[in-house]
């Protein structure tokens, strides 16, 4: 052991390897024999060693600091947990590191974090944009879950509509045509997608509709006045975990939890728990994220070609909720 910070000189001399060796293992190149990656790891792991991220960059001929930022809603989400550790175990199979920020849906907050993570010099960023017109950005970015307005850039994000109208001609399927529509935030594209293909399904005989939902209270109080209102509707579609679990709140408020359908779009923990158990649109958000990370890392590779914009495909979930 030494008695100082242990350096990348340490390294070589524990693992028996020069200096060279020990650098491109530190800054994951892959063309180092297995035997002596191995044993720079041990000597690693032995000694405690931690690279200086700063002086790594300036020794690496492409200035990189093997950082990539990811800004998302929420990351304590399960939506955004699962999207966030999906680009985590991409990212740390290749040496990276990821910096993490929740937005809260606010513009302000994300320009100023996206700024910190490009004057940290990261390499590139995921981000799910805030519904406000987005600065450009000096690195590569992939924008997840939602289309950006006012920079471009790779996006990967569900099959929003072609989801939600699935969702709503279940519920026709089971019987219903009144069917009302609580939904999320119109700022955000996939609140607008989700309208769409809930409007496609039912064509004229879309039923009442609530939008800029945001969070489970004002979800449940629009849910009660709508069954309470005239004509109200035999089921209800929903838009994302958020909004559901406000409806559940209102249908079992007013003992109609097995007299209304319900289906909604985004699942969530204990959904299938519930009397009756929640028919939902789940979307995949691992692979969302696992997507995202492989199109960022081909940008920062120097992949150059048009941005692309990436659909992963929803899974309708029959449980119970939306076939009464």
């Amino acid at each position: 052991m030494v008695d100082h910070r242990p350096t990348m000189n340490d390294v070589a001399r524990t693992a028996g390897v020069s200096l060279k060796t020990v650098s491109r293992v530190v800054n994951g190149e892959t063309t180092v024999a297995p035997d002596l990656a191995a044993r720079v790891h041990a000597a690693v792991e032995s000694l405690d060693y931690r690279p200086h991220l700063g002086a790594s960059m300036l020794r690496r001929n492409d200035r990189r600091t093997r950082t990539i930022g990811v800004l998302l809603d929420d990351v304590s989400h399960p939506f955004s947990a699962a999207v966030h550790r999906a680009v985590e175990d991409q990212a740390r199979a290749r040496g990276i590191h990821v910096l993490t920020g929740s937005l809260d849906h606010d513009p302000v907050r994300e320009r100023a974090l996206a700024a910190a993570f490009a004057e940290r010099q990261t390499d590139g960023l995921i981000l799910a944009p805030s519904g406000a017109d987005l600065d450009p950005h000096t690195m590569p970015v992939v924008y997840v879950d939602r289309v950006p307005t006012g920079a471009p850039g790779d996006t990967v994000i569900s099959t929003n509509i072609s989801g939600a109208a699935g969702a709503v001609r279940h519920l026709i399927a089971h019987g219903h045509h009144r069917i009302g529509f609580l939904g999320g935030d119109r700022r955000l594209s996939t609140a607008r997608e989700r309208y769409t293909g809930y409007q496609r399904a039912l064509g004229r005989r879309a039923g009442p509709a609530v939008h800029d939902l945001h969070d489970p209270t004002a979800a449940c109080a629009a849910a009660v006045a709508m069954l309470r209102g005239p004509d109200a509707p035999t089921a209800l579609f929903t838009t994302q975990s958020t909004v559901t679990i406000g409806a559940v709140r209102a249908l079992r408020r007013l003992d109609r939890q097995h007299a209304v359908a319900l289906a909604g779009f985004d699942d969530f923990p204990l959904a299938d728990l519930l009397d009756p158990p929640v028919t939902v649109v789940a979307q995949d958000p691992s692979r969302i994220g696992e997507t995202a990370a492989l199109a960022l890392f081909e940008r920062i590779d120097g992949y150059a070609g048009e941005p692309r914009e990436i659909r992963i495909p929803t899974t309708l979930i029959p449980r119970g909720s939306g076939e009464l």
